[in-house]
């Protein structure tokens, strides 16, 4: 993560990700966002528990996260720095739109601790890219580099 010289770093508990993403439960996958660094980087945070609905079939005698689920709440994290940064302006949404080289390298379980760190790459207009990695315990467990396109909510509209 790029530093940041005396500068303090913000937070966003589960009730400011509510009010900037649209997901919600069970969809929402990420639990909290620390060490935001404007809208350069951050890092999401995962708890993955037992109970949660994918656990039923994915696999019922050993749980396993999904790999696509990992990369979404890695989108969802980079969507929540890109929204933030926006200072609350113009209601928006954060489309994904692309995934490469992604990579899994160990499962994630309940009772792990999956932090997602993104770091932005580039940003073109509304073209966002970040480079992403999920970390248990130290240990890097995936990765991708992601794109996304944020868009304003049409006044009306079904979003």
């Amino acid at each position: 993560m790029p530093e940041t010289t005396g500068a303090s770093l913000e937070t966003l508990d589960i009730t400011r990700l509510l009010k900037l993403l649209p997901h919600r439960y069970p969809f929402l996958l990420v639990d909290r966002i620390i060490d935001i660094d404007g809208d350069r980087s951050a890092v999401g945070i995962k708890n993955v528990t037992a109970n949660e609905p994918h656990f039923q079939g994915h696999f019922p005698d050993q749980p396993v996260m999904p790999g696509v689920l990992i990369v979404e709440a890695m989108a969802q994290t980079a969507g929540a720095i890109c929204l933030h940064s926006t200072g609350g302006g113009r209601p928006a949404l954060v489309y994904f739109l692309t995934i490469d080289n992604a990579k899994f390298r160990r499962p994630v379980v309940p009772g792990d601790r999956l932090e997602l760190h993104v770091v932005k790459e580039k940003q073109r207009g509304n073209i966002w890219r970040f480079a992403c990695a999920g970390i248990v315990d130290g240990v890097k467990v995936a990765e991708a580099v992601i794109s996304a396109m944020m868009t304003p909510v049409v006044p009306g509209s079904a979003a």
